[in-house]
């Protein structure tokens, strides 16, 4: 996560500019002094990072099972170079760390593309986080931000970065955006921060390990490699709702069709429309992995050959799995878009369920449309979030700047991202897939172990897609036990669920103990 585009002052400040255009050219005009005003008002709100290193910082303690662990709260920027030495983007980032020799040090980011990495910082594994239970949408402020019991900080040292142009991160000088916003630029920029932090901080000789979630995981792919290739070898990859190939979603292919099956099945299982509903969700996922990768792939690769038999009977099973009926899926051709998914499991109670995390519930205005009107599990908890780690931003590390705190990239206009990539194997790629990427690092670094954690209920990035993925990486067999899944009856922001994240903790602890 995250794409999400607020309203600030300085957009609906630009958006006024254009219908001045055609004013005289009057200094003394009410217009022109207007239009000087404007522009005042957004060089504030989009005021010039410095090219100087800043720094913030407090020392806390945390209590994990029992256990108190003192660390440094960081706030603070990396300032990245080109070939010449010349800054050309100045890194935001939050870390947390404890004493001890040789501590892992962790990076996490989120993902996007183009988005901060409040979300990661506010709700996963630092020593503070919002607090969430059941998945409905969050009361306004006060919120329930407080010590995370689940925090990773006696296990790894944390840094939470945000991606050039989100957060405080800052393009610098004349480097033009094309430089940052592309698979291939948003990996190299990632690299310098993460040598700059190694060598200002003196950790080369400490393990080091990437966190990212979804776009992040598309980053973490290519900069494992990029990395890998300028001498960083890491001890692991966590990969946090995956999508590592973008080629695959497009008209006349059926892979996008059958990657969702299971994940549709797991929602409709949440939500209690299965018939003889299994007692646990794993294995109604199972179940509907076997179906989606036997019977409904051979079905929907004879396209308009299927028989009238076969597409009943299909079409049958489906409605078994999906909580669909089986007319609606035989309209629809037996492949269900998700955003159809979302409008039509709840239709007849007059709601819709989330995309990021399906266990979420919806309204719509009317409930004869053809797909849902937001996301639940989007808006239910970004005021938390964002006040969240606002609050303690100013108020804890005494964080002080001109600049405006950008959620994403596309809070900035214009804005675009290149999806192209020089593949390691396949050589130039119109639409990314790093899969390879991963695949060479791994191959290349034979220590360098990857974990795959997934939430059962997130239409956003299907864990069965993931799965098909990195089981195609091709791994020799001496390697794929450095491949490993771990699943959770959450979405795809795992930590929603106070319980899952408890799970992940756990999972992640064995992670680097290297079990």
């Amino acid at each position: 996560m995250r794409l999400i585009s607020t309203i600030a002052l300085a957009v609906c400040l630009t958006a006024a500019v254009p219908a001045m255009a055609q004013d005289k050219d009057d200094d003394t005009s009410p217009a022109k002094q207007h239009k000087k005003d404007v522009a005042e008002a957004i060089a504030g709100q989009w005021a010039t990072a410095p090219a100087e290193e800043v720094e913030k910082s407090y020392s806390a303690r945390a209590s994990i099972d029992g256990r108190g662990i003192g660390y440094k709260a960081t706030a603070g920027t990396l300032t990245i170079r080109n070939d010449e030495g010349k800054p050309v983007a100045s890194i935001f980032y939050t870390a947390y760390t404890a004493a001890g020799e040789h501590r892992p040090v962790t990076f996490f980011y989120n993902g996007g593309p183009g988005s901060a990495t409040l979300w990661l910082r506010m709700g996963s594994f630092a020593p503070e986080a919002v607090r969430t239970t059941d998945p409905v949408a969050v009361a306004p402020a006060p919120y329930d931000i407080g010590p995370n019991p689940d925090s990773l900080i006696g296990t790894t040292d944390m840094v939470f970065i945000d991606a050039v142009g989100t957060g405080y991160s800052r393009i610098l000088g004349d480097a033009k955006a094309k430089e940052f916003y592309g698979v291939d630029e948003d990996a190299a920029a990632f690299t310098s921060a993460i040598k700059r932090y190694l060598t200002k901080n003196d950790r080369w000789g400490d393990p080091k390990y990437l966190f990212g979630e979804s776009y992040g995981t598309t980053r973490s792919a290519a900069l494992a490699l990029k990395l890998e290739d300028a001498g960083v070898a890491l001890n692991g990859v966590v990969l946090l709702s995956s999508i590592l190939n973008y080629g695959v979603d497009q008209s006349g292919y059926d892979s996008a069709y059958i990657g969702y099956l299971p994940t549709y099945a797991a929602t409709a299982w949440y939500h209690n429309k299965v018939a003889d509903r299994p007692a646990d969700v794993a294995t109604f996922a199972q179940q509907a992995r076997d179906f989606a990768a036997g019977p409904y792939a051979s079905a929907l690769a004879k396209g308009t050959d299927i028989s009238p038999a076969e597409e009943d009977r299909i079409a049958q099973q489906l409605a078994h799995f999906t909580g669909l009926s089986a007319q609606y899926i035989k309209e629809a051709n037996l492949r269900i878009d998700p955003s159809r998914f979302r409008k039509e499991l709840l239709r007849d109670q007059r709601e819709t369920v989330g995309r990021f995390d399906g266990r979420y519930i919806g309204t719509d205005i009317d409930a004869a449309g053809e797909r849902p009107g937001y996301d639940p599990s989007d808006t239910g908890i970004s005021g938390a979030y964002v006040s969240g780690f606002m609050d303690r931003l100013t108020r804890k590390f005494g964080y002080d700047t001109s600049l405006d705190y950008r959620l994403s990239v596309w809070d900035t206009r214009p804005w675009s991202w290149d999806f192209s990539h020089e593949g390691p194997e396949s050589g130039t790629q119109q639409a990314v897939d790093v899969a390879e990427d991963l695949s060479r690092a791994m191959r290349t670094n034979p220590h360098l172990r990857v974990l795959s954690l997934n939430g059962y209920y997130d239409m956003a990035t299907p864990f069965f897609a993931t799965e098909y993925d990195l089981k195609h990486m091709m791994l020799p067999q001496k390697l794929r036990g450095n491949l490993q899944f771990h699943y959770y009856p959450a979405g795809h922001m795992v930590y929603l669920n106070p319980e899952a994240r408890h799970e992940m903790r756990i999972d992640l602890q064995n992670f680097f103990a290297g079990k």
